[in-house]
């Protein structure tokens, strides 16, 4: 058996656990430290995991990337215990002086945020998840989504010294958000049991859907091989989500972005959510990614659930 440099072994644990988006010039940068490192001493899984972390903090999500994703609830306590009950998120309700919000975190890091209804229109229209694409420049990104005729809901604002956040809706009707990292980068665990793992734009013109996310944030839209009515949204050379036409979806879902997360058991979670006042709108479905089932929390809440099959 070759042994595997230090660089090797440091990249297979990235790849693992790496957010969907990630900037691939931060990786570039983090293989020359680490070769760099490797030349001085031999590796050591305790200096490899130190090399990971050196990593993780450089990281940066590529502008268009999915990167954070939010919980507008009426009930914030309600809903913090069915996503604890189904994911094994913690986390609690802080009171601000725009209303409580819910930092919600997996192991640890930060995984999502559920935030009140009533925060004097921050939050996105009742019962909904908001997917929040990441920018550069909050300002400039607003200012693109006027000229490709996209409405802003919340013009850009400040969020302490986190980043800058905007929420607005495409030319077809689905909202996003958008976020400008500073102190906070946006999710710190993705593709992982309990986690963001896919965004998938569900549109009802996708030609137009994809002239304004290109014009926007110059993202790319490849249509799959088999010819399926699907396309992947490419954005810092990689793959960082979905768009498909409504009539391929749930019937009744009006434009959207739906998170996607992963799960060890698709129908064991489905079934917990039925339990707690959940309703099913489509039934687990094996299709050649995984084990889907989309749902809707007590409280409204439209999201999808993936058991993914290993990648070949």
């Amino acid at each position: 058996m070759v042994d595997k440099t230090a660089e090797q072994m440091a990249q297979e644990l990235i790849i693992e656990t790496a957010p969907v988006g990630i900037d691939r010039e931060a990786l570039s940068r983090f293989a020359t430290d680490v070769a760099r490192s490797a030349a001085e001493a031999p590796p050591t899984a305790q200096a490899v995991n130190a090399l990971v972390e050196k990593y993780n903090a450089s990281l940066s999500y590529a502008p268009g990337s999915p990167c954070w994703i939010e919980l507008a609830a009426e009930d914030q306590h309600a809903a913090l215990e069915v996503y604890r009950d189904l994911f094994g998120w913690q986390g609690e309700v802080v009171t601000t002086e725009a209303g409580g919000y819910a930092m919600c975190t997996l192991n640890g890091k930060p995984v999502a945020g559920i935030a009140s209804l009533d925060e004097g229109g921050v939050s996105t229209p009742p019962t909904a998840w908001t997917t929040y694409l990441s920018t550069n420049d909050a300002d400039a990104t607003m200012k693109a989504i006027e000229q490709a005729g996209g409405t802003v809901i919340l013009p850009v604002i400040d969020v302490d010294t986190d980043g800058r956040m905007l929420i607005a809706s495409d030319p077809t009707g689905a909202v996003f958000g958008v976020w400008q990292p500073l102190d906070f980068l946006g999710a710190e665990v993705v593709n992982q049991s309990g986690a963001l793992t896919w965004s998938e734009l569900h549109t009802s013109d996708i030609e137009a859907a994809k002239a304004f996310y290109s014009a926007v944030f110059g993202v790319e839209f490849t249509p799959v091989a088999d010819g399926q009515d699907y396309w992947t949204i490419n954005a810092g050379g990689r793959a960082v989500g979905g768009a498909m036409t409504q009539e391929y979806g749930p019937l009744g879902m009006p434009p959207q972005w739906l998170p996607y997360f992963e799960v060890d058991d698709t129908d064991q979670v489905v079934n917990l959510l039925v339990k707690r006042g959940g309703t099913v709108l489509m039934s687990p479905l094996d299709t050649a990614v995984g084990r889907v089932s989309v749902v809707q929390d007590p409280q409204g809440a439209i999201f999808a659930v993936i058991k993914a099959e290993p990648a070949s």
